[in-house]
């Protein structure tokens, strides 16, 4: 018999949901040069004339991709020379 508790339940659903939330996103920015993701995160590699940043982060909050228009989605990036951690 498996043992376990409701936080851990709760935890794996929320972390099943945001892996959902993640790969949808990457498939509507199928478009930008993906270079890798950790857990809730992309990297992306551009240019330095242009600026996706603001295109990008729209993008990641778009209900469309997901189909729920009552979920409350919102993203939020940064741009840097290396990758670091925000």
């Amino acid at each position: 018999m498996l043992e376990t508790y409701s936080g851990k339940l709760t935890e794996n659903v929320v972390q099943a949901i945001a892996r959902d939330l993640l790969f949808y996103s990457m498939k509507t920015l199928s478009h930008c040069f993906i270079v890798g993701h950790i857990h809730d995160e992309m990297i992306i590699e551009a240019a330095r004339k242009m600026s996706p940043l603001k295109r990008f982060v729209q993008q990641m909050s778009c209900h469309s991709a997901v189909g729920r228009e009552d979920l409350l989605l919102r993203a939020d990036g940064y741009e840097c020379e290396f990758y670091m951690k925000d």
